[in-house]
């Protein structure tokens, strides 16, 4: 078992976790054909990876204890056999509310100019088809954003938003859109879109909401494009408070690029995916 460096920030937040949540890699993996994994999102039993092959693709798995199955289910992220969403950074689904999967396009070598793109989809439609054909509903310019886009649900003060973040070297934010003005929005500055926003730490690669925590972790690169960090937010007090309220950092001594990470049902399960073409896939017990 590889135990985690834990790094407590001391700050005070309203939190019902313990103050040191306790996190172990169990089990390391491949999932293939995926190109680079950009992510993964866990849905009623079932478990979503996306990643940037030839095409933006997502494939279905089943995870059971310490293992990984694939399904059988791939979803290619064109629309009249073009390549759309090249490489898909985030899908933000909570069963009821419009589904949204963000697009970070890098514009030059360098990495210091990027398109953000959000999409709308029907999501059902496109687990059943195959492709965006018939199943993208809307385009949004995310030029409200920094660097990139990753989109993901979260609960602020009774109602649910879609969270985004940064992934520069500075001048990062985590911003709240209105889901129901971004489905219908040509871009994420018109007004209305944006609720409600924070600044935080770089290099951020995706969300994830845990809602009966009331906590948000920003899954991270330690440098850019490399080593693993999770640091965990009290959403409400960073939203107060305008910047990053962390209640604790994880850093994992592991040196590739750390893309996503999701819980598996409960609590004290969860699954890191990174960017690397093998072993790319980390069975995680939490203790909270």
């Amino acid at each position: 078992m590889n135990k985690l460096l834990l790094l407590g920030a001391g700050l005070v937040s309203a939190f019902t976790f313990p103050s040191s949540v306790e996190l172990a890699i169990t089990a390391t993996t491949t999932a293939s054909a995926l190109g680079a994994c950009q992510g993964a999102s866990y849905q009623q039993g079932r478990l979503y990876l996306y990643g940037d092959r030839e095409v933006g693709v997502i494939r279905a798995y089943q995870a059971g204890a310490d293992s990984l199955t694939y399904l059988g289910q791939e979803v290619k992220l064109t629309e009249k056999g073009q390549d759309i969403i090249n490489h898909p950074t985030g899908v933000a689904w909570n069963g009821s509310s419009p589904t949204f999967i963000g697009n970070s396009i890098r514009l030059n070598v360098e990495g210091t100019k990027w398109r953000a793109i959000i999409y709308a989809v029907d999501w059902a439609g496109l687990l059943r088809t195959g492709t965006l054909d018939g199943n993208l509903l809307n385009t949004i310019e995310d030029d409200a954003c920094v660097q990139g886009t990753r989109p993901e649900y979260v609960q602020y003060q009774g109602k649910e938003y879609v969270a985004t973040a940064d992934y520069g070297p500075q001048g990062n934010e985590v911003r709240l859109y209105d889901p129901a003005r971004l489905a219908k929005a040509h871009k994420t500055s018109e007004p209305g879109v944006l609720v409600k926003k924070f600044t935080c730490s770089p290099w951020v690669q995706n969300l994830l909401w845990v809602p009966s925590k009331g906590a948000l972790v920003l899954i991270q690169n330690r440098a850019q494009g490399r080593r693993w960090r999770f640091s965990i937010l009290d959403l409400n007090q960073s939203l107060a408070a305008g910047h990053e309220v962390v209640r604790q950092v994880i850093d994992v001594d592991k040196a590739d690029e750390l893309e996503g990470f999701t819980l598996l049902g409960d609590l004290s399960k969860g699954l890191a995916v990174t960017s690397s073409r093998r072993d790319n896939v980390h069975a995680v017990r939490l203790a909270w």
